[in-house]
């Protein structure tokens, strides 16, 4: 029997990326094997001894993890999930549980939604084994100046993404949709903005690639400059076709 180690189930809209505001049942798992300097969900690093579930009838309610296949798809079903447009599978690491990943896709896509798996592209073996149940992937390209794996050592090179990025993207091109989100803050550094652009236009220079800029919290203060933004925006339709600058709406409203 399928479970999952997951953190909480509940109802919002998408609040980033080019389905912004498009009803969302979302199902966050639980772990992850990255820290990104302004994650806006620390309490999802390690795996949830009990899962939150919004609840229509009691408000929310919590049950103890691993929380089953069956026990997901009540509680979407209660949540009234063939109304909404997407679940969103995130995280978290969603595909640190690939197994999972796939049964819930398969389960809940059966309902009516289409699946939008949210993760930060780095997994590749894993997203092969739950592709044919994912309709759009979410991929975040994280950059070294802000994000570190979990277990790397104080003092260690910062780690560059890129080329395993680029594997992952391929495989994620066997979706339905797939687009590039990267978080930017003051201290991104053009090249590494490069290297991105480089390596998306190698595997497909039509693939949307969202600049996210960062949201204040914890050790990151300020957003880029406006100006920054443009300039980079301008920098990377130099040799991408589908390039957008898109902030974090949930978090300007005060949503989950």
């Amino acid at each position: 029997m399928v479970s999952a180690n997951l953190v909480e189930i509940f109802s919002s809209f998408q609040g980033e990326g080019p389905h912004v505001g498009a009803s969302t049942l979302f199902v966050r798992f639980g772990a992850c094997d990255l820290r990104c300097r302004w994650c806006d969900s620390p309490h999802t690093w390690k795996p949830a001894v009990r899962c939150r579930i919004e609840d229509p009838k009691l408000g929310e309610r919590e049950i103890d993890n691993p929380v089953s296949l069956a026990e997901i798809t009540a509680a979407a079903a209660a949540l009234g999930v063939a109304r909404h447009r997407f679940v969103s599978l995130t995280g978290g690491e969603p595909l640190l549980q690939p197994d999972a990943v796939r049964a819930t896709a398969v389960a809940l896509r059966a309902l009516g939604p289409r699946i939008l798996l949210e993760t930060h592209g780095l997994a590749a073996d894993a997203l092969a084994c739950a592709i044919d149940a994912i309709d759009v992937v979410s991929m975040d390209w994280k950059l070294a100046s802000e994000v570190a794996r979990a277990d790397a050592e104080r003092d260690a090179p910062p780690e560059q993404f890129h080329a395993q990025h680029a594997r992952f993207l391929r495989v994620a091109r066997e979706a339905g949709e797939v687009y590039v989100k990267v978080v930017v803050a003051p201290s991104t550094r053009d090249d590494e903005l490069a290297e991105l652009a480089r390596h998306v236009a190698a595997v497909d220079p039509a693939i949307p690639v969202v600049i996210q800029p960062v949201t204040p919290r914890g050790a990151v203060k300020q957003s880029p400059a406006p100006a920054q933004l443009l300039a980079w925006q301008r920098q990377l339709e130099a040799t991408l076709r589908d390039v957008r600058v898109i902030p974090q709406t949930h978090a300007q409203l005060g949503v989950r």
